[in-house]
């Protein structure tokens, strides 16, 4: 059935495919990781297009005095998981010939993705430019993504790949549409005939209400860079307006686009309805890939809908959680206590340490042993405050190690332990700011409790006191931040506290429910179904 359906290059910065392969840094990584997996594992004819990263994201570590610094090793053993196509491309970039070697990687169950490495002795100052993923300044990051964009088509004609349709997730991949304009325009067509023809097979996925998120460069450093490939400043404004915003191009470039969630969908509608010349938004909710995230004793055992089993197979793993916790920081769990998961970027729109903002209320929970909550995250290597926002966490975590858990250096192992281990997934970002946020699905179906702002995904799947429960009411506007901790703490102490502890039925009822009611619904395969049906089809 899939050789009627469109032939895709899946174009990312990232790819979270298997721990041991450190080519992302988060979320979006991990969603294009997940969807070369299920376009595998279901014959879509998806490839994905990427850079291989010689050093990958930061390793983010904690030294003892509880500061947060950064490390950049060299992942020399990638190698070993690749095929040398023994092909080249080059790009000129800052007036210099940088030479692009290709690789191809399927090893870790996922439709083949070519990565290009600029790590080669010819290339001298160059062979950085494939070193650290999203790290170097405002001149690396348009280096990196001219390799990506501009290197990604020339490296599909070089390998004589059949496509029929380009795939940007995200917007650092726009600058391969003006390659396909380039292209164009040399066999004398007109820059807005190659424009329109360009759009008809390109679509887009925008994932960031965050402003931050959504990159501007000046149109001089776009031309000092060559990033203009061709194009004349005017082109480029028409592209993506002065200074050249990303998103815009990629919104512009596209003849589809879509958010990630339903929420975020109407945020970013909302977010960009100055833009003129804009293809329409449509939602198409994430999706996780079973085979990655979901424990199969899980399912088993909830599809046995005898509620011991179920029990029986989350305390497993949360057993192997805490094991996993006392050899990483001897820091010793008890599993008769309520544990609550926390693990995302540490940005401040994310509020990672919202539930300590009044210690007065959260501290005897944890000095009764009530309560045990687990963090982990990484900041951007450049912020600040994300960085203070672990650190304060650190601080905590000293007053109360029987209790409170930071697991430092954030990675696909480590989510996988708490999205299968932990008894509840704590979500609160400041509404209307989380575009999906997939790790709470992959809770969710593990049996694990979603406790969550109205945000992201969550607004589509939550029946509170059902499936998990929401907070903050979907409320938005004035001490906010307030109004969330309050009912924070109201569904904590009220709610889920209680049920946990005097309410085993309802809670593995609460269980078999979140998995009932997320395990299809959310799934990889249901979201690149999506996307054939209604954004890859003409």
């Amino acid at each position: 059935m899939n050789k009627e359906k469109k032939k895709v290059a899946y174009f990312c910065m990232e790819y979270g495919l298997d721990n041991k392969f450190k080519l992302y840094a988060g979320g979006l990584g991990i969603l294009a990781g997940d969807i070369l997996k299920t376009a595998r594992q279901y014959n879509f004819p998806l490839i994905g297009i990427g850079i291989l990263w010689s050093q990958g994201y930061t390793r983010q570590l904690i030294d003892k005095k509880g500061k947060v610094y950064d490390s950049y090793p060299f992942y020399n053993n990638i190698y070993n998981y690749l095929e040398d196509t023994g092909l080249k491309v080059k790009v000129k970039i800052r007036e210099q010939d940088v030479y692009i070697k290709l690789w191809k990687l399927d090893k870790f169950d996922n439709t083949p993705l070519y990565l290009l490495d600029t790590n080669l002795e010819i290339n001298n100052e160059s062979k950085w430019i494939s070193g650290q993923l999203y790290g170097w300044f405002e001149e690396e990051r348009i280096a990196q993504e001219m390799v990506l964009g501009i290197g990604g088509i020339r490296a599909i004609r070089e390998l004589d790949l059949d496509i029929d349709l380009y795939h940007f997730n995200e917007g650092h991949a726009v600058l391969a549409a003006t390659e396909l304009i380039r292209e164009k325009m040399q066999e004398r067509i007109s820059f807005e005939n190659a424009l329109n023809e360009v759009r008809k097979k390109i679509v887009f996925t925008t994932h960031t209400p965050i402003k931050e998120g959504n990159e501007e460069h000046s149109l001089n450093i776009l031309n000092y860079m060559g990033a203009c490939n061709g194009l004349s400043l005017e082109q480029m404004v028409k592209i993506g307006n002065a200074p050249f915003n990303m998103t815009v191009a990629g919104l512009r470039l596209s003849r589809k686009a879509n958010a990630v969630s339903s929420l975020h969908g109407h945020t970013a509608c909302k977010m960009w309805e100055n833009i003129n010349k804009k293809t329409p938004i449509i939602s198409i909710t994430n999706g996780v890939h079973h085979k990655s995230w979901v424990d199969p004793a899980i399912i088993r055992a909830n599809n046995s809908n005898e509620t011991n089993k179920l029990w029986s197979a989350h305390q497993n793993n949360k057993r192997k959680l805490l094991k996993y916790v006392e050899d990483k920081t001897a820091q010793i769990l008890d599993i008769d206590s309520l544990i609550i998961a926390f693990a995302r970027r540490a940005a401040p729109y994310k509020r990672s340490d919202l539930i300590f903002k009044k210690m007065e209320i959260i501290e005897p929970f944890l000095i009764n042993n009530k309560l045990q909550i687990i963090f982990s995250g990484k900041a951007h290597p450049l912020d600040n405050k994300g960085k203070k926002i672990i650190s304060n966490i650190i601080e905590i975590k000293e007053k109360h190690p029987q209790n409170v858990v930071f697991l430092e250096d954030y990675d696909m192992e480590i989510g996988s332990k708490l999205t299968k281990g932990a008894d509840v997934w704590l979500n609160n970002p400041r509404r209307p700011l989380e575009a999906c946020g997939t790790s709470g699905m992959k809770a969710a179906m593990n049996g694990v409790l979603n406790l969550s702002i109205l945000d992201g995904w969550w607004p589509e799947a939550c029946q509170h006191g059902i499936n998990g429960w929401q907070f903050g009411n979907g409320y938005e506007g004035k001490n906010q931040d307030e109004y969330d901790l309050k009912s924070l703490y109201q569904i904590l102490k009220n709610e889920l506290i209680p049920t946990y502890y005097k309410k085993h039925k309802k809670w593995v009822k609460m269980m078999q429910a979140s998995i009932n009611t997320t395990y299809k619904k959310y799934s990889a395969r249901r979201m690149l179904t999506e996307y054939y049906a209604r954004l890859y089809k003409s």
